[in-house]
């Protein structure tokens, strides 16, 4: 992914108004991000638990989506998977989160849901710059490159939902 600034981030957000794209809060150090190792850009708003953002590149431009996460937490016991990068995780490692609809079936309260990787970190894990809590993802068949082009490819595909 190429890096970011907070305005094109701002920018970037289809599902929410302007005025609350200019209140969300932005992550800290962009510029120390390791921006060829990510595939998007996802944080939780620090300021409100239920809220995470993500910001993808699509069809040549910036596609930025407000997701919401349960309130409630799963036991360490339990483990959920991504459903964009395959990564499991125990506990409340995986999230279901949901993005209201872009344009008119957004305002009318309509949206769509994904479970993500709860830190939304899918790119470190996939390329295994970063380890789950439980020690290790599966070990598959595909190369890294290939499971960076499924994660992608998971993405888009939710990503192109939020315009049906």
């Amino acid at each position: 992914m190429r890096a970011l600034t907070e305005q094109a981030i701002r920018d970037s957000f289809v599902n929410c108004s302007r005025g609350e794209a200019k209140r969300l809060a932005t992550p800290r150090g962009l510029d120390e991000l390791p921006w060829e190792d990510l595939d998007f850009l996802g944080w939780r708003d620090p300021g409100a638990p239920d809220r995470s953002c993500l910001v993808s590149e699509r069809d040549g431009g910036l596609v930025g989506v407000t997701l919401r996460l349960p309130s409630s937490r799963r036991g360490f016991l339990h483990r959920s998977m991504c459903s964009l990068c395959l990564t499991t995780h125990p506990g409340g490692g995986v999230s279901l989160m949901t993005a209201r609809k872009a344009g008119a079936a957004g305002r009318e309260g309509n949206s769509v849901g994904v479970y993500v990787c709860a830190d939304l970190a899918c790119s470190l894990y996939v390329r295994g710059k970063k380890t789950p809590l439980s020690g290790s993802r599966f070990e598959e068949s595909l190369t890294t490159e290939q499971q960076i082009a499924r994660t992608v490819g998971n993405l888009s595909a939710f990503l192109a939902k939020l315009y049906a």
